[in-house]
């Protein structure tokens, strides 16, 4: 910036600066500084005026310079402290670039990360408040199941009360020749327990209804009937809310990480479930969904898009015997969705892989299903499970403290795709080589007998001639028709034939 309201001492008579033009190359030197406004003057072919922020030694600068520099100055420097954290932060902590953190649609404890939201028709439900109920959690439906009674037997308590004070038994308390609806029956809390013994079918006997009082009758079937519908209605829903079959889930355990290394030459994912319960799982079967964002060729954008994962459901491999841990292997073929993923891709892609094990419990016979998921971080490739049964005395030892465990074994970098090509290459590398040697042999065969046979008459003018050789076959002797005439591959002159 030029040097407003300062002066040189001592000014040189020229100071040479280089300036570079702007779309040029060369460099040229600016001189006749000018020390009355502190901007160095510029010969007019150049075309501009150079500026300079360094000052000289012995320049007294004003403050308004000062307070620039030091504001460009400290710009720069948060500039700079600000880039490294940058890099750092796309980079990771060894340079290596970082996996953005991806939401999970199904944690591993089973729960679905999913919220409904904007759900204009509520009322539905109410259509299904048997179900609604199940489903609210255990403060909610002790809250419900406690005011259900509650108000019950605070409504009919005041409609006992209300019979008694319209009939004037209030009024007549001690006069015993009165009868009254309810004996007994003195006030609001009075006409409470009766009411509560009404629909709980206690009867202490000290509250009694009379046969005065039609009304209090009518009244009195009313709440037993209703009374038994909402004992069975909530009676029912914490019976089924405890029998639910979610606790269950909790002992059927998957492995934290799933692998994929070979199996019988072929790449398979592969994962571990086990059942930490005596008890079995009747029925078990195992599915698999990649969870999983795509465009298709027209646009269109599918946000969680589900891919079934073969786990064996053509060869009925996916119906598990859940006795003792297993290990579901998927087989990456040409229809699995990992048929082209290699380490290299596993590394960068961004999937989830959703497993669902559904059985019914033995000992209740309800169905249960459990869940768990694995992240692309969370798949390790040339990895295998660590065995973890051994044979005891008279019994297999199962020891769950290696069911996450597993340890790196051989297994190639390249996709699936990528080796069963190599594997088809080398299979008809190897046919073609062997193939060839045959024919060399049966080609070198056919030239030997080629040279040394030798023609044969057939006893009635005609000449027989040799053997000739095909490729996959052998050609019998033929026998010419007339003299000259061959079918086989040498033919001979009919003077020849005839000496």
């Amino acid at each position: 910036m030029a040097l407003e309201d300062s002066s040189f001492p001592s000014r040189p008579e020229s100071l040479p600066l280089p300036v570079v033009e702007k779309g040029k190359g060369p460099v040229e030197e600016a001189s006749e500084v000018t020390a009355s406004t502190g901007v160095f003057d510029v010969s007019e072919d150049l075309g501009h005026v150079v500026t300079t922020d360094t000052a000289q030694p012995g320049v007294n600068r004003s403050w308004k310079s000062k307070l620039a520099e030091r504001q460009a100055n400290a710009a720069s420097e948060e500039y700079v402290k600000k880039l490294p954290r940058v890099v750092e932060k796309e980079r990771g902590r060894f340079g290596w670039a970082k996996r953005r953190k991806t939401q999970r649609y199904v944690e591993k404890n089973g729960r679905c990360n999913v919220s409904h939201g904007n759900m204009r028709e509520t009322y539905r439900y109410l259509t299904d408040i048997f179900t609604t109920l199940v489903d609210l959690n255990w403060r909610c439906s002790l809250f419900v199941f406690v005011m259900a009674y509650a108000i019950t037997w605070l409504f009919f308590g005041a409609i006992w009360y209300l019979i008694a004070y319209l009939r004037g038994d209030l009024d007549h308390l001690e006069d015993e020749t009165w009868t009254p609806c309810v004996n007994n029956v003195n006030g609001f809390i009075s006409a409470f327990l009766f009411s509560i013994e009404t629909e709980t079918t206690i009867g202490y006997g000290h509250r009694v209804i009379t046969d005065q009082c039609p009304v209090g009758t009518m009244l009195l079937l009313l709440q037993a009937i209703l009374g038994s519908m909402v004992n069975a209605f909530m009676v029912g829903c914490m019976f089924v809310k405890i029998s639910q079959p979610n606790k269950r889930a909790e002992t059927l355990v998957f492995s934290k990480n799933a692998v994929i290394s070979l199996r019988d030459d072929r790449l398979c994912l592969m994962f571990r479930v086990g059942d930490l319960r005596s008890s079995h799982i009747v029925g078990a079967n195992m599915r698999a969904k990649l969870i999983k964002s795509k465009q298709t060729q027209e646009g269109e954008f599918i946000p969680l898009d589900q891919t079934d994962i073969s786990v064996g459901f053509e060869t009925g491999d996916d119906r598990l015997f859940l006795v003792s841990p297993l290990v579901i292997s998927h087989e990456i073929d040409c229809r699995s969705p990992f048929w082209d993923m290699s380490q290299g891709q596993l590394e960068k892609d961004d999937f989830e892989m959703v497993v669902i094990l559904e059985g019914m419990v033995e000992a209740t016979g309800m169905t249960c299903q459990a869940r768990s998921s694995y992240l692309a971080d969370e798949v390790q490739w040339g990895h295998r499970f660590s065995p973890m049964m051994s044979l005891a005395e008279g019994f297999f030892d199962i020891d769950y403290g290696a069911f996450h465990q597993t340890f790196e074994v051989d297994t190639p970098s390249c996709s699936a795709h990528e080796l069963s090509l190599a594997a088809a290459r080398l299979e008809a590398h190897l046919y073609w080589s062997i193939s060839s040697k045959l024919d060399e042999e049966k080609w070198e065969g056919s030239s030997l007998t080629n040279q040394s046979g030798k023609q044969l008459d057939n006893g009635k003018g005609g000449v027989v001639g040799p053997v000739s050789f095909t490729v996959g076959e052998i050609t019998g002797i033929e026998e010419q028709s007339g003299p000259g005439e061959l079918n086989g591959s040498v033919t001979t002159d009919q003077s020849e034939s005839e000496a």
